[in-house]
């Protein structure tokens, strides 16, 4: 494997490793409800929660080897950060299986920014970090993230049922996965070429 990269350029993106600077961003993203909508129903996520809990977890994730975990998104042309993308290996996941996933700001919305920003993970994934299979969870009323993932090449693998503490509106419907393995990432890529 090559050395870790800081971060990873795309057409109109900027994916860099998020910093305890971070934090405002972070507020500002976790207390849009609609941006939470499919992640906790909309509810506000206190400040202090963001900076003890959340923020420290994601930049945890810097320590492990491989290069991966969570990286801030900006727009290349205005240097404003849209959201994050995370590609880390899931719980419980195989070697070689890694989870792909995004939040991103509402401005952001269908941009193309989270089509282009989860390809490129993929494809450093395949080509350079020994990734053979990438994974993606959403719920199943989660048209737009579903939409990300078949845009980004992930194919519909499943539907299946989580017992979360507290449901949210569209949860009664399920979760589903999504994934594309580097065979199939790599057929694809020859057809485009």
């Amino acid at each position: 494997m090559r050395g870790v990269h800081i971060t990873l350029e795309t057409e109109r993106l900027t994916l860099r490793r998020l910093t305890e600077d971070d934090l405002d961003n972070l507020f500002a993203l976790n207390n849009d409800p609609e941006v939470m909508r499919f992640l906790n129903g909309g509810k506000p996520v206190p400040r202090e929660e963001i900076r003890d809990v959340g923020l420290p977890a994601l930049l945890a994730y810097y320590d492990r080897p491989g290069g991966f975990g969570f990286w801030a998104a900006e727009e290349k042309a205005t240097g404003e950060f849209i959201g994050w993308f995370h590609f880390r290996p899931g719980k419980d996941a195989p070697p070689g299986e890694l989870e792909l996933g995004y939040r991103l700001r509402r401005s952001a919305w269908g941009k193309g920014y989270g089509t282009e920003g989860s390809r490129a993970l993929i494809d450093r994934g395949f080509t350079e970090q020994g990734v053979e299979r990438v994974t993606a969870y959403t719920m199943a009323v989660n048209t737009g993230s579903r939409r990300v993932m078949e845009k980004s090449g992930l194919t519909f693998v499943r539907t299946f049922f989580e017992d979360w503490p507290e449901a949210i509106e569209g949860s009664e419907h399920g979760e589903v996965e999504y994934a594309l393995t580097k065979s199939e990432w790599a057929a694809a890529r020859e057809q485009r070429h």
